[in-house]
């Protein structure tokens, strides 16, 4: 198959098209290309240099969806392709944690609430695998997740802190060590974030969940015999007299 695509797949690099200065064509470009990464997944069609600089492309596209203008519908085909072939992952590989750190901050502010579900479910999902697969969370990352659950961003845009809570929530368990390191380090008050901050913050960890639940088992256990214990101790003692 990819023999077959070859001829195409050299075409789509070509100067004449991937650094073509019209709009429509760099948007139909990108649009073949997250097509040729559907085809060729999970193998990158191209080589890390080339897929930096394609995805530099795909995130320009992603900008157009704060507004609707011409490319808005090839956008979000774009956005849509990207999150069901997982083609994100790659920035993980490629070690693009600037462009990581972009997309979310990019994905919180042009989020709308007349966007289409498939908008909002295709960022929640590129921006949970991208937690989710990461060897390391670092602060920056974070941070416009946290942002976007701020008291005030919730009132100012709701749909924004749904979508960085849904993210959140989702990524629960793989977040809470740097959240409650985020808190300490840099004295942050629960107060002044939604609800779910302070829910993944005080929530206790699987394992431990379930040690705590043994250990309160075993207290039980010693209170109960220990009642038994004093109740036959009481019932010799009444009988010796």
């Amino acid at each position: 198959m990819k023999d077959a695509l070859r001829p195409v797949m050299r075409a789509m690099v070509g100067s004449e098209l991937l650094k073509n200065a019209d709009v429509d064509v760099k948007f139909s470009v990108v649009s073949c290309l997250c097509e040729l990464s559907r085809i060729t997944a999970p193998q990158q069609p191209y080589d890390d240099g080339l897929m930096k600089e394609i995805f530099q492309l795909i995130v320009r596209a992603f900008e157009e969806l704060s507004h609707s203008a011409r490319h808005y519908y090839k956008a979000v085909h774009i956005l849509e392709t990207v999150a069901d072939v997982k083609a994100c992952l790659m920035l993980l590989d490629l070690e693009c944690d600037a462009l990581v750190i972009e997309i979310f901050q990019l994905f919180l502010r042009i989020i709308r609430p007349d966007h289409p579900n498939v908008v909002f479910t295709s960022m929640e999902e590129i921006m949970t695998l991208l937690i989710e697969e990461s060897d390391e969370i670092s602060m920056e990352l974070l941070q416009p997740l946290l942002d976007s659950v701020r008291k005030e961003n919730q009132i100012c845009s709701p749909i924004s802190s749904k979508l960085g809570e849904k993210v959140l929530k989702e990524c629960a368990s793989t977040v809470r060590p740097y959240l409650v390191e985020a808190l300490k380090s840099r004295s942050m008050n629960l107060d002044d974030y939604g609800d779910i901050v302070a829910s993944i913050c005080n929530e206790m960890p699987e394992g431990e969940q379930m040690l705590h639940s043994q250990t309160e088992q075993l207290k039980n256990i010693g209170i109960s015999n220990a009642s038994h214990g004093c109740r036959v101790r009481a019932k010799k003692k009444q009988n010796a007299k």
